[in-house]
């Protein structure tokens, strides 16, 4: 059965949302009667194969920005390893 309903409905006062009439990878047309794949609750997609390449590049994306930000941390700790260590080597011996 096609999922009608998602036509008849405009989002409202929802500017991120996707339209529904057409595949949010490829763009082919979403006809009234054709299977719709969803995918995050309201991004809808003409076949599993789309789907699933956008559920890749999804992935690969988190991966790139998990990466970058493991990276920063990495950046910030041994700058901070650094500066204590400075600070360490300006403090007097006691006499």
């Amino acid at each position: 059965m096609a999922a009608s309903f998602f036509f008849d409905a405009e989002p409202v006062c929802e500017p991120g949302a996707p339209a529904m009439d057409s595949c949010a990878l490829c763009a082919k047309h979403l006809g009234r009667d054709s299977d719709i794949f969803m995918y995050r609750g309201d991004t809808p997609f003409c076949s599993e194969e789309c789907r699933y390449e956008q559920m890749q590049l999804d992935a690969i994306r988190a991966r790139r920005t998990a990466g970058r930000r493991q990276q920063t941390r990495s950046a910030a700790t041994a700058e901070s390893w650094r500066g204590r260590q400075q600070e360490s080597a300006k403090v007097p011996a006691a006499s």
